[in-house]
């Protein structure tokens, strides 16, 4: 279900994605840091950082979009990190304060500090962009922080995967099965066999989280 929505997606807006690819381009070597900075500043906006990472596989293709979003994620994620440690402590902290969730993190965390983190990345009770702000509140040191951004890996590899299929059919354009098809079935079933292990992933992390 999920792949057919991108595929019907990615159809749909093939004009703006178009659009989009040539602006990007247009940047030529500075497109990546461009890139990584939007996606920095979008984390901190609390803008959902899977549209970005869609993007970066279609512009930068997969590895590169992987690499990029990755970048930028991390980038603004320590951003919101520090911004909720020590400039707006307080409003987040009231805003916090209403969430019974955070309490049990925060619990969590100060217990076994990376691998709940690695956990919650894995596999979030607590929304992506929300998570880095309420991270800051807690005794978590930056560098377990970052270290545990890797739980967010799975999910870059999907994203940035289905970005690349859509970036692909985008180019093919409006008028049907491009000539080598063979090529975007490829294409189609990796994006469904990455879902597919991103799936398990997260559902063990999920069960591995219940039992905290």
């Amino acid at each position: 279900m999920a792949v057919a929505l991108i595929l019907w997606g990615a159809r749909r807006g093939a004009p703006h994605l178009l659009a989009f690819l040539a602006g990007v381009h247009g940047l030529g070597g500075w497109a990546p840091l461009v890139f990584i900075l939007t996606y920095a500043a979008g984390v901190v906006a609390f803008i959902p950082c899977t549209l970005f990472t869609l993007v970066g596989g279609a512009v930068f293709g997969f590895l590169r979009g992987v690499l990029y979003a990755s970048a930028g994620a991390a980038l603004g994620s320590t951003g919101a990190f520090l911004i909720g440690r020590y400039l707006a402590r307080n409003a987040i902290q009231r805003r916090l304060a209403r969430m019974p969730r955070f309490q049990s993190i925060d619990r969590a965390v100060a217990a076994d500090a990376v691998r709940i983190l690695f956990l919650l990345r894995l596999s979030p009770i607590m929304p992506f962009n929300v998570l880095n702000y309420a991270l800051g509140l807690t005794a978590v040191r930056l560098t377990d922080f970052l270290l545990a951004m890797a739980g967010t890996l799975p999910g870059t590899i999907v994203y940035a995967c289905a970005g690349k299929v859509m970036g692909e059919l985008a180019v093919a354009g409006p008028a049907g099965v491009p000539p080598n098809a063979g090529y975007y079935v490829v294409l189609v079933v990796g994006l469904v066999a990455t879902v597919a292990a991103t799936f398990v992933v997260t559902r063990a992390a999920r069960r591995a989280l219940s039992e905290v």
